[in-house]
């Protein structure tokens, strides 16, 4: 087994205990109401923009650096917003990212831009738990099988939320042209061994010629973004280097 499937098996297996917690007292159907009766900002709306979209992340610790740093999650959806960020990503999985459903609460109420929920989504009930209370939805490409992933994607469809659709190599690429996703994030971090290669876009992102397009990890300088948007992305997400400087929010949101 590789160190990339150890360390999302641990964190899709906690997931999956969550996600039963979440079954036990909460009803599918009452849930799915309320997602349905959520109204969303349009997350896939706000990477179309023109120029370089910025989906600015909030989080405390992951398992690549370690704690980063205390946050308070309004305040920090406050300041990104105004650094010039398209969307914020709200990290919600409490072991190694030490993040929570009610960091994604406040820092909604504190923005006004689009927000998606990041965590590791196993389970249905995940999804609508988004649709209760974010625009978005992550969905791990490396955690379903072709016919799951479409599946998911339609869920997230259907209650209202853009499911961004993550993926790591060329296999997972053709699981996620498959499922129908419109919405497509490229991780250039290996979790293997946590490096970092931007080429990692580069060679994916022409799999996806119609699709809304956000690299992810590794952009630490407007170079970086300037290289993405180059490569065909239409939105960044910056987790770890923003969390560090906020002040890279707003260079690279100016670039074109």
């Amino acid at each position: 087994m590789s160190a990339r499937a150890t360390v999302l098996d641990d964190l899709a297996a906690a997931a999956v205990r969550r996600a039963e917690k979440l079954k036990e007292h909460t009803s599918f159907d009452e849930l799915y109401k309320r997602a349905i009766h959520f109204e969303k900002r349009d997350f896939a709306g706000a990477l179309a923009a023109p120029g370089l979209a910025v989906i600015s992340e909030i989080k405390r610790a992951s398992p690549s650096a370690g704690f980063i740093r205390e946050v308070d999650p309004a305040a920090w959806a406050t300041g990104y917003e105004q650094e010039g960020a398209g969307c914020l990503s709200v990290l919600t999985e409490p072991d190694r990212f030490k993040g929570s459903l009610e960091d994604l609460d406040a820092a909604r109420k504190a923005s006004a831009i689009p927000v998606i929920r990041k965590d590791f989504t196993v389970d249905e009930v995940q999804v609508l738990e988004a649709a209760t209370r974010a625009d978005a939805v992550l969905l791990i490409a490396a955690l379903f099988d072709a016919a799951s992933l479409a599946r998911y994607v339609s869920l997230a469809t259907e209650v209202g939320l853009t499911p961004l659709v993550e993926i790591h190599d060329e296999e997972e690429a053709e699981r996620a042209l498959e499922s129908g996703a419109k919405v497509i994030g490229v991780n250039n971090r290996d979790l293997r061994d946590f490096t970092v290669d931007l080429g990692t876009f580069e060679k994916l992102a022409p799999r996806f010629p119609e699709a809304i397009l956000v690299a992810e990890s590794g952009v630490t300088t407007p170079k970086d973004g300037r290289r993405l948007r180059n490569a065909g992305a239409d939105a960044v997400l910056v987790g770890e280097a923003a969390m560090r400087d906020p002040s890279l929010v707003a260079k690279l949101s100016a670039l074109p």
